[in-house]
């Protein structure tokens, strides 16, 4: 299940750029009590602590944004999906419960500021490759429709774009019959990610019953 991906084209906009890649075999459930509380703990600790300005002060998020930007793309419109989660949370809204595995990827994301995107990999044909979306270039993404990638970095396979900081697509998402599981961490001034990976990996181990963890950066 160990996904090829490069990404020379988006270095030369990016070039602090590193990937963090974890691959897992999962138990998707639609409720995990002890992970909701663990959401809902995190989720009141940032209301607590922060204000939507100081959101962009993250260390991750304020690289990201700024990738963004110098991608040519507005990060106040298409906004980082940690961004928006965190926001979520500042305002007090929680966040939406959608199944025990985007769940843990979604309080990952909250508690370090990395916008993740999670894929069901078995949906994933081909080596994956990171780059810049074009115009009209067609994406769904998840909850949103069709998006404007254009100018977005981009995950694409051999069947076209699946994945943005701002949103992943329908085509490769995690459903309940789901069983292998691909994230990407987007870090782009390569703050490190060894930690953080462990990290995912035990959380995954606890909250998806994940086997075969295998995680790896790529520069």
């Amino acid at each position: 299940m160990h996904k090829e991906i490069i990404f020379n084209k988006l270095k030369s906009f990016c070039p602090n750029l590193a990937l963090g890649c974890l691959s897992c075999k999962v138990v998707v459930e639609e409720d995990r009590p002890l992970l909701r509380k663990e959401i809902e703990e995190t989720c009141a600790f940032i209301q607590t602590n922060y204000d939507p300005e100081s959101i962009r002060t993250n260390p991750a998020i304020k690289a990201s944004r700024n990738a963004y930007k110098t991608l040519g793309k507005d990060p106040s419109r298409y906004r980082l999906s940690a961004e928006a989660l965190m926001r979520r949370a500042v305002q007090g809204k929680g966040l939406y419960q959608i199944n025990n595995v985007v769940d843990t990827l979604n309080l990952i994301s909250l508690k370090t500021g990395f916008s993740i995107g999670g894929y069901d990999a078995s949906k994933i044909e081909g080596v994956i490759d990171l780059g810049v979306g074009a115009s009209e270039e067609p994406y769904e993404a998840i909850g949103r429709g069709t998006l404007n990638i254009e100018n977005l970095p981009v995950l694409r396979d051999e069947q076209g774009a699946f994945g943005t900081p701002t949103s992943d697509s329908v085509r490769t998402m995690v459903t309940s019959t789901t069983n292998e599981f691909l994230m990407i961490f987007y870090d782009f001034e390569d703050q490190g990610l060894s930690t953080v990976l462990e990290e995912t990996k035990s959380c995954l181990e606890i909250h998806a019953d994940a086997t075969e963890v295998k995680h790896w950066i790529i520069k």
